[in-house]
């Protein structure tokens, strides 16, 4: 791996953007030399003074070599403005760009096992961190560097000796703040842990406000919301204050440089073995060449500090991506699960060896004991994850070959939960299918029985619902989504108690409109009700990983099996009362 493609993944930054960085480097450096090239007029004009005259040529170059200095200092500076920060928020344009498309592209596996508080921080607070790093910290750091090497070789053919007395302290700053590499990296990371606590509690209070308050437990749940507010509090102030006390004592040893200067040069300077210009020159330099570093020790601390945030967020662009063709080359649209085998990242085996058919025309219903894989089956048969071993196929058409996106548009999904938006109900419905017209959408709306309560809010189909639905009742959400369903009328359709939130009364309406939808199409459902799927065409039944039974609804109902149990449960639940 090459330096440009190591600083790449270390600090996420686009191929443009490493290279632009580099750029930033080289402003840095200039501006740093610019800011030192005064001292060559001040040495030249001290030596005059002392000399006890000054040359007219030597007053007409201190004045156009000022005035060329001001403008080199001025013009370094733009240059150097132009490549950190305008460079900078472009590249954090990109950042944030490619790093929404990656999302994109990530298995949802991805997804189940990042805390998702964990993910928003990472999206938005390491970005913004990674964004400072960019513009502020690395380039003045390696800037100050650069210029800092140019300027110590250069003062080592004057004369070693001052040149040591003047550098010694260089290396000795720096080791002490690399050295808390390792004790800065622990700390980030505690952190890190506290805040996405702190974020997880604030985002679970706000969710289950309604719950806290139902139970009179907002008090119980403040002490400890308050408590992880103040872990965050403590850990930022002991971290500041671990961060100090390296990098003051770094600074604190750089002073000492002016002092070696000024002791060695007086030593020199008594014995005649430099002469008051010389001695003078050093002391000028020195005093120029720490002020950058002062800076730059700062940067390092602050840098060595953004490695976790680099971390985490190279995590998200190193992941591998879901890709295939964008040719769909299936015949029909038959779904053909072959000894299929699955497993989470935790080791936990969720599917062993599942194989079953769900044909085209006909209802294949997923029941069994909770745990069994219903959920999963359905999720692995639109590739929301890819398999350990086996194969899924539609129409014969290996899904594992086929683009993510491109597979889902043959798919109309409807979600035990309901994800709804902060728009009007016509927008909500219309994510189905983005190009419908008003009229297909109002038609979808009708067919899953929603005009019967639009009709009834304030402002009808362009009434806002709140975030996620929050205006509406479970059942009208549900069938807001079922109406989503409805517009996309894609030839799959995947059903996960898509009537759990209704009544009794809705969810015969629906299922008779659901009964129209599925015409010719290949449809799987996930239900814990019976009636629900007692007008299947088939069954499978998920134990354990593994298929327990299929076949008709009757003739599972003939064998004494978990179908025929799950029935003769669910009746007794109907038939009890309270004494």
């Amino acid at each position: 791996m090459s330096i440009m493609e190591k600083m790449q993944h270390k600090y996420a930054l686009s191929e443009q953007g490493t290279k632009d960085m580099v750029k930033a480097f080289g402003a840095c450096t200039l501006a740093n030399l610019a800011q030192m090239m005064p001292v060559g007029i001040l040495f030249t004009m001290a030596g005059d003074l002392l000399s006890g005259s000054i040359p007219k040529e030597h007053v007409i170059l201190f004045v156009v070599g000022g005035l060329i200095c001001l403008f080199l200092i001025a013009f370094t500076e733009y240059l150097q403005y132009n490549a950190t920060f305008f460079s900078t928020y472009v590249e954090s344009g990109v950042r944030r760009r490619s790093l929404a498309e990656k999302l994109r592209k990530i298995p949802l596996s991805f997804f189940g096992k990042k805390d998702l508080a964990d993910l928003t921080n990472t999206i938005m607070a390491d970005c913004a961190m990674i964004e400072t790093a960019s513009s502020h910290w690395l380039p003045e750091l390696v800037g100050a560097f650069i210029s800092t090497t140019i300027v110590v070789v250069s003062l080592f053919f004057f004369d070693a000796r001052m040149a040591v007395a003047a550098v010694w302290v260089l290396p000795v700053a720096f080791i002490i703040v690399f050295t808390s590499r390792s004790v800065m990296h622990a700390v980030n990371r505690r952190g890190s842990r506290y805040k996405v606590a702190c974020l997880d509690g604030i985002q679970e209070a706000l969710e289950t406000v309604r719950d806290l308050k139902a139970y009179n437990a907002q008090d119980s749940y403040m002490v400890g919301l308050t408590q992880k507010i103040k872990d965050v509090e403590s850990h930022n102030i002991f971290s500041e204050f671990l961060n100090a006390a390296f990098v003051c004592s770094a600074q604190m040893i750089l002073k000492l440089g002016i002092g070696t200067v000024a002791v060695t040069g007086s030593a020199l300077l008594i014995k005649n073995e430099i002469d008051v210009v010389t001695f003078f020159m050093y002391l000028l330099v020195v005093s120029r060449m720490y002020e950058p570093l002062q800076i730059a020790l700062q940067n390092f601390s602050a840098l060595i500090a953004t490695d976790t945030q680099c971390e985490r967020m190279d995590e998200i662009f190193s992941h591998y991506e879901q890709t295939g063709t964008e040719e769909l080359t299936n015949s029909g649209y038959d779904i053909e699960f072959k000894n299929v085998k699955f497993s989470y990242e935790d080791g936990e085996t969720v599917l062993k060896d599942v194989s079953f058919v769900a044909k085209q025309g006909e209802v294949t219903a997923l029941i069994g004991p909770s745990g069994g894989g219903k959920t999963t089956v359905s999720r692995l048969a639109s590739r929301f994850w890819d398999i350990d071993a086996g194969r899924i196929t539609v129409g014969g058409m290996d899904i594992s070959k086929i683009d993510p996106e491109k597979l889902l548009s043959m798919y109309s999904i409807v979600f035990q939960n309901v994800t709804l938006f902060n728009n009007t109900v016509l927008e909500n419905i219309r994510i189905g299918r983005k190009e419908a017209t008003d009229e297909e959408v109002m038609a979808a709306a009708k067919l899953a029985h929603c005009d019967e309560f639009i009709e009834k809010l304030p402002d009808g189909y362009n009434t806002l619902i709140g975030e996620n639905g929050s205006e509406l009742s479970g059942g009208e959400r549900q069938r807001i989504s079922i109406a989503r369903a409805f517009l996309k009328d894609s030839p799959i359709i995947l059903m996960d108690e898509a009537t759990a939130s209704l009544d009794v009364d809705n969810e015969s309406l629906i299922q008779e409109a659901i009964s129209d939808l599925i015409k010719d199409k290949t449809v799987l459902i996930i239900a814990h009700r019976m009636r629900t799927v007692d007008g299947a065409d088939k069954i499978v039944v998920l134990k354990d990983g593994t298929v327990a039974e299929s076949g008709s609804p009757s003739k599972l109902r003939e064998s004494d099996g978990i179908y025929k149990h799950m029935i003769s449960v669910q009746m007794q639940s109907e038939k009890w009362k309270m004494a």
